[in-house]
C-alpha cells in the first residue's frame, strides 16, 4: 500500500491525461457524425470535382488527413466515422490533395466525379501530355481549379514541354490560355529560353477575371517562374490580377489577348494552329482552357432577349433593377449575393434542386443570410420556362410562378469543349469516381 501511495503522484495525472485525451476523442467524433448527418440531411453529398476516395479497408483512423485539410476547421471536410476516415462534407473540398500525400497508409486516392454525378476530363499522362503526342493540357481543364494547383500544374507542364524539346522549329510552344496555368507555364517557357507564343481569347486570369468584384480568391503559397515564392493566402481577385499584371510587366512577358484558337491540326513537325489572328507553327501546344467553354443556356422562349447575360461583371449596371439570378453553383450564389448588397437591387435567386449541393460553405451563408436579412429571394425546386421582355416566367412544383424582372443573369456553368478536343484527337473520359 505505501508503494502504491509513492507511486500514486505519477499515476494520477496519467490518468488524467488519459481521460481528457479520451473525453476529447468522444467530442471529435460525436461532432463529426453530427456533421455528417447534418450533411446527408441537407442533400451536400456530391463533391464538385478532385476530391479523396478514402478505401476502409486500407484505412486505419489515425486522422492525418483531417489533420492537414486546409480547409479545417473552418469547413469540416474530414472526420472519423466508425473509426475510419471519412469525406463528411464533400461540397466543401475542393481538391488540395494534401491529405492523400499525408496518409501514412495509402488508404487515399484522389478521384473525379461519382457513381451518381460524372466529370468529363481530358485523358492526360503524368507528364501532362494528353494521348495526342506534343500536345499538353494543364489546369482547370484538366480538372484543377485551384489556383495553386493550376500553377503548379502549368509550370510542371512546361518542364515536361522543355524536355522534349528538339528545337527544330522557329515556335517550340503555343500556350492556349493566360489564366494561372497558362500565365504560369508561359514564364516558364521564358525562363527556358523557348520561344514561345501565349495566345488569350479574353484578358489576362482567365476565369479568376470573371469573379465578381471584391471577391476573395482563396490561394496557398505557389511558385512562378522567374518570380518564385508566391505567398498570397486570402487575396481578393482585383489584388491578385494586379499582382500578374506586375508579374507580366516585369518579365516583359508578351501574351496575345483577344486572339481565340480556332482549329490545331498535327504536323510533320509538330502543329498548324490557326487563331482570329494568325497562323503557327510549334512543335508543342499546350491547353490552359477554362473548363467552362460555352455557356450552358437554358433553352427557353426569350433566352435571346438583349437582357439576359450569362455572368455578372459590374454590378453598379443594375442598380435600380430586378434580377433574377439562374443556377446553384458558386458563380450564381456569388453574383447573387454581390448584388443583393446594394440596397436598390431586388435580387432572387431560381435553382432547380431542394439544396445549393455544388455551392461551396461560405456562398451558402452568405446566400442565407442575404435571404434571412431580406435582401435575397430564394427560390428553390424551381425552373425557368419564358424570358419575356419585362418579366420572368417560372415553375415551382405545380405552381407558376411570375416575376417582374429586367435582368436575367443565367449562371448555370458551361459545356466542355468536348467536340473541340475530339477534333484535335484529344479522348475525353467521363470519370465516375476514378483517378
Amino acid at each position: 500500500m505505501t508503494e502504491f501511495l509513492n507511486l500514486a503522484p505519477y499515476f494520477i495525472p496519467m490518468l488524467l491525461v488519459l481521460y481528457l485525451y479520451t473525453r476529447s476523442k468522444q467530442r471529435r467524433l460525436a461532432s463529426d457524425a453530427a456533421a455528417r448527418l447534418d450533411v446527408i440531411n441537407a442533400g451536400l453529398t456530391e463533391p464538385a470535382s478532385l476530391h479523396p476516395l478514402i478505401d476502409p479497408g486500407v484505412c486505419i483512423g489515425c486522422a492525418a488527413c483531417t489533420t492537414v485539410c486546409p480547409e479545417m476547421p473552418g469547413h469540416k471536410v474530414l472526420g472519423i466515422i466508425n473509426g475510419k476516415a471519412s469525406l463528411i462534407s464533400p461540397t466543401d473540398c475542393i481538391g488540395h490533395g494534401a491529405c492523400q500525400a499525408a496518409c501514412p497508409v495509402g488508404a487515399i486516392s484522389l478521384v473525379f466525379g461519382t457513381e451518381k454525378r460524372g466529370v468529363d476530363i481530358p485523358a492526360v499522362k503524368p507528364n501532362f501530355e494528353t494521348n495526342v503526342p506534343g500536345l499538353f493540357i494543364a489546369g482547370e481543364l484538366g480538372g484543377m481549379g485551384l489556383i495553386r494547383n493550376a500553377i503548379e500544374q502549368g509550370r510542371q507542364a512546361m518542364d515536361s514541354i522543355a524536355a522534349a524539346s528538339s528545337g527544330s522549329t522557329e515556335l517550340d510552344v503555343l500556350v492556349v490560355g493566360a489564366g494561372p496555368a497558362g500565365f504560369a507555364a508561359s514564364l516558364g517557357a521564358k525562363e527556358k529560353n523557348l520561344s514561345c507564343v501565349t495566345v488569350e481569347q479574353e484578358s489576362l486570369g482567365g476565369t479568376v477575371a470573371h469573379f465578381p468584384r471584391g471577391k476573395l480568391v482563396m490561394t496557398a503559397p505557389a511558385d512562378l517562374p522567374i518570380v518564385g515564392k508566391m505567398n498570397f493566402r486570402e487575396t481578393s481577385k482585383e489584388r491578385l490580377l494586379e499582382f500578374w499584371q506586375d508579374v507580366q510587366n516585369k518579365a516583359a512577358l508578351e501574351i496575345n489577348f483577344k486572339e481565340r484558337v480556332e482549329s490545331i491540326t498535327a504536323a510533320d513537325k509538330g502543329f498548324v494552329v490557326t487563331t482570329t489572328k494568325a497562323i503557327y507553327h510549334p512543335e508543342a501546344v499546350l491547353l490552359c482552357l477554362g473548363r467552362r467553354g460555352t455557356p450552358r443556356k437554358l433553352e427557353v422562349p426569350g433566352e435571346d432577349l438583349p437582357k439576359v447575360a450569362y455572368r455578372l461583371i459590374e454590378p453598379e449596371q443594375y442598380h435600380g433593377m430586378n434580377v433574377l439570378v439562374v443556377g446553384g453553383g458558386d458563380s450564381a450564389l456569388e453574383a447573387a449575393c454581390t448584388l443583393a448588397e446594394s440596397d436598390n437591387i431586388q435580387v432572387t435567386i431560381s435553382y432547380r434542386s431542394a439544396a445549393f449541393t455544388r455551392a461551396k460553405a461560405k456562398n451558402r451563408e452568405a446566400a442565407a443570410l442575404a435571404e434571412q436579412e431580406g435582401r435575397l429571394q430564394v427560390l428553390m425546386n424551381s425552373t425557368v420556362t419564358e424570358i419575356h421582355a419585362d418579366s420572368v416566367t417560372l415553375k415551382q412544383g405545380e405552381d407558376t410562378v411570375s416575376l417582374n424582372n429586367d435582368t436575367v443573369i443565367i449562371s448555370a456553368g458551361g459545356i466542355l469543349p468536348t467536340q473541340f478536343l475530339q477534333s484535335i484527337g484529344i479522348i475525353v473520359e467521363t470519370k465516375h469516381g476514378t483517378a
